[in-house]
């Protein structure tokens, strides 16, 4: 069975996916003229604008939802396995992939909102709708929902799950069964009230969690801020292949920060404009700002966090590709969430473990909702106005299946998979974006011209004329 896995890994995850990303990001954000940069105030403004509509959520429920999905297990363990495999360099690639993806987050959120439609009350988009209607070409919209549905249904929540319960057992000692019961309980009775009880859960919870966690890292910087130049240099010397021991993995560090910065910052993966289509706003590029500032907070602060208190304490193993170790700061330890347990423990010998426990509870467990929700909205897609309850709950049985499974799973197959179902979703969406983008400058130019009017952008469909956007047309 892990032979099947790895040979479909290593098809998904070549060197042609992780130019892609790179490329893709580097031709959005110089065709676009540094928009990660250029509206980053309107990024943080755009935040707190109120909705009045009871049929959209605002743009902070919809921040909230992409954070609880982009937040979670990529930024603990994820940021772990990076540095393991790839080095400290890793961080570095990681921090472009963020820079970079952040231009993809934008243009893939607008096309969200752009094409989104209305179903039982609520907003729904994804990419899914945009390939349909944008590029008028139902099978690869179909293909792409379908994948999705597997991917965020099945694949991508044991991976969440899986990590929850290597940290519990690690911190607690507590039994992966009960930890996979009480995940699943508490998960179905959130998914049943819909997307209004998710983004509220994720509302209250996403800045909770992650204000926590990022205190206790700047604690830890704090206690260590005279390293800080010494951490960076090693960081960039790693980068860059002037470090003499991580020199001959350049290559690694590379792969392992554009994955597993894929994996944790989502951007360009599809997920995001699920969150980004069920906000109200009145232009689309006001979620596609508010969506790439999601990229910044995930990677360039909780992930970069993550990354300074490892490599404070030296809590770390890194692999070579022989299966060598090239560090073996605490042997025998397995790479993942417990390089940040032992970090965390090093300053807080009572509390770390158990904290990173709890703290990646949290992160994993609102991410496992947000999956829910883009499963949930392609599968409304795909029924689009007829209602099937047996389908409904089959995905909602599929997902909780999915979490229990995970907390018994081995970490190295739980991770393949989930790496699998991002790298199909990235090779779709972003193929998707790059046929569509032209839709979105046009909205950019849009918004720009209003914006030096000074009025508060409001698109209006009749002047532009695009097709299959209805829910603009008024």
């Amino acid at each position: 069975m892990q032979q099947i896995i790895d040979l479909i890994y290593n098809i998904v995850w070549s060197k042609a996916l992780i130019y892609l990303c790179l490329l893709t990001g580097v031709y959005f954000t110089i065709r676009f003229k540094f928009p990660q940069l250029l509206y980053f105030k309107q990024m943080i403004k755009l935040l707190f604008v109120k909705n009045n509509d009871n049929k959209g959520i605002s743009s902070f429920q919809a921040f909230s939802l992409a954070i609880s999905g982009r937040v979670g297990t990529g930024n603990i363990a994820g940021v772990a396995t990076a540095i393991g495999m790839g080095g400290p360099g890793a961080i570095f690639w990681m921090w472009v992939i963020a820079f970079l993806g952040s231009s993809s987050a934008i243009i893939e959120a607008t096309l969200g909102q752009l094409y989104k439609e209305t179903k039982d009350g609520e907003f729904r988009g994804g990419p899914a709708y945009y390939i349909e209607k944008g590029l008028n070409n139902k099978v690869f919209a179909w293909i792409f929902a379908l994948v999705t549905i597997i991917s965020t249904g099945f694949l991508l929540p044991s991976v969440q799950s899986n990590s929850i319960a290597v940290a519990v057992k690690s911190a607690f000692n507590l039994s992966p069964v009960i930890m996979g019961i009480f995940i699943s309980f508490v998960l179905g009775i959130i998914i049943i009230g819909g997307v209004k009880r998710i983004s509220k859960v994720a509302e209250y919870v996403v800045p909770f969690m992650a204000g926590l966690y990022i205190l206790m890292a700047i604690v830890i910087i704090g206690l260590n801020f005279q390293e800080i130049p010494d951490v960076l240099r090693l960081i960039f010397s790693s980068a860059f292949s002037t470090d003499v021991t991580f020199g001959g993995i350049v290559g690694a560090a590379i792969s392992w920060g554009v994955k597993r910065g894929i994996y944790s910052n989502e951007a360009g993966q599809g997920t995001a404009p699920h969150a980004a289509a069920a906000a109200q706003v009145s232009h689309p590029i006001k979620q596609g700002l508010v969506q790439g500032f999601s990229v910044y907070i995930d990677t360039l602060f909780v992930c970069t966090a993550t990354a300074f208190m490892i490599l404070f304490t030296g809590m770390y193993n890194v692999q070579a590709t022989d299966g060598s170790f090239i560090v073996n700061n605490i042997p025998g330890v397995a790479i993942g969430a417990e390089f940040t347990q032992y970090a965390v423990s090093a300053h807080f010998p009572l509390l770390g473990s158990g904290f990173v426990a709890v703290a990646l509870t949290l992160f994993a467990f609102t991410t496992i909702m947000a999956y829910y929700y883009i499963a949930e909205s392609n599968l409304s897609f795909m029924l689009r106005s007829r209602k099937s309850i047996f389908l409904l709950w089959g995905l909602r049985l599929m997902i909780l299946f999915s979490v229990f499974i995970g907390c018994l799973t081995t970490a190295k197959m739980a991770w393949d998979l989930g790496d699998i179902g991002v790298g199909l979703m990235a090779w779709l969406n972003l193929v998707a974006i790059i046929l569509l983008h032209n839709k979105v400058l046009l909205l950019f130019k849009d918004y720009e011209k209003q914006k030096k009017r000074g009025k508060d952008p409001v698109f209006d469909n009749t002047i532009y004329k695009i097709k299959n956007v209805s829910e603009w047309d008024n």
